[in-house]
């Protein structure tokens, strides 16, 4: 078990959406987050206290969680000199990086020295099947999106506390390094061999009661030439009988790919809906997710207001104004 509570290690982030790891425990586990420790030229900012490694240590801490995202995973040779200080002053360490604390021969001489525990919460710890295809029991909600990090565990995580608080049941079930840290438990799909990313999926997603709702964790985009991957093994893996599409307005590009635009809500729903009938046949997609982090309150409501016109199903952003419009279509179904 990872130790709490957390000082969540933001490291030389170039912007909030790099630190997604250490946002999401900051907005899901509140309780689990002492502060933030940033180096010079971190443009992320949780909104935490700023702390030493010895502050922390004083206020509780006991993991250093290193709560960057960065393109392909990768520990920086920039923070070696924090995370060995860390365990030199106590710390445990934990990572989601695909690039494992374990093979890093520098942190685990000093953590073996130190008697501290490295956390690789990205790796696969259950032999997973192959999918076999078959119906389960149950009923499943996967959320897609036009892109990487638009809110797609966010939707799932917001709809399932919607759900709990109603009396229905419901389980969100984490996919990501985030989501994994946040409730302790999933699958780190994109670190599953690819033959068995499906069957894992499966694996999550297990028979259950007929009112039963799996609220599943998305990941990357059909649209993302990157990550689409993992995304098609949610889609098949996951059976859903329900999608729900997640988009952020105000990206430019896709995320890491300049030369690559957005896609459509419409082409999102159009083709991930194609993909989940073959599963699946009575997947429907029964609403949208827009995340407006970046927008005005006036510019936010309209823009949900000309989606659910333009396309005929509730929309809403449901970290900002809550899911209820996304549960009660769940519901109807």
């Amino acid at each position: 078990m990872i130790e709490t509570p957390y000082l969540l290690f933001l490291g030389d982030a170039p912007d909030g959406l790099a630190a997604k790891v250490a946002q999401g425990i900051k907005d899901w586990r509140p309780k689990n987050a002492v502060g933030q420790f940033r180096m010079e030229g971190c443009k992320a900012d949780m909104r935490l206290p700023d702390m030493t490694l010895e502050e922390a240590r004083a206020a509780g801490a006991k993991t250093l969680v290193i709560g960057v995202a960065n393109r392909g995973g990768i520990i920086s040779a920039a923070w070696k000199k924090v995370l060995v200080q860390a365990l030199e002053e106590g710390f445990d360490l934990a990572s989601g990086l695909h690039n494992l604390l374990r093979d890093e021969p520098d942190l685990v001489a000093v953590a073996k020295a130190t008697g501290r525990q490295l956390h690789d919460v990205r790796v696969p710890s259950v032999q997973y099947p192959i999918a076999n295809g078959v119906k389960r029991s149950g009923k499943r909600c996967l959320a897609v999106g036009t892109d990487c990090s638009v809110g797609k565990m966010y939707t799932a995580l917001c709809m399932d506390r919607e759900m709990k608080a109603r009396g229905m049941k419901s389980s969100f079930r984490a996919t990501g390094q985030t989501g994994i840290l946040i409730t302790g438990d999933g699958v780190p799909l994109d670190a599953v061999i690819a033959d068995f990313m499906a069957g894992s999926v499966e694996w999550l997603t297990p028979d259950n009661d007929a009112d039963h709702w799996d609220m599943i964790e998305g990941q990357g985009s059909l649209f993302h030439v990157s990550y689409s991957g993992v995304t098609m093994a949610l889609i098949h893996g996951g059976q859903p009988d329900a999608l729900v599409v997640c988009h952020e307005p105000t990206r430019e590009h896709m995320r890491g790919l300049p030369g690559y635009k957005l896609p459509s809500l419409e082409q999102v729903r159009d083709m991930a809906l194609q993909l989940a009938k073959v599963a699946n046949p009575a997947c429907q997609v029964i609403g949208y997710a827009i995340n407006t982090q970046h927008m005005g309150d006036d510019e936010a409501q309209a823009y949900l207001a000309d989606v659910e016109t333009r396309l005929g199903l509730p929309a809403t952003d449901p970290y900002r104004y809550g899911s209820d419009k996304l549960v009660d279509a769940l519901a109807a179904l």
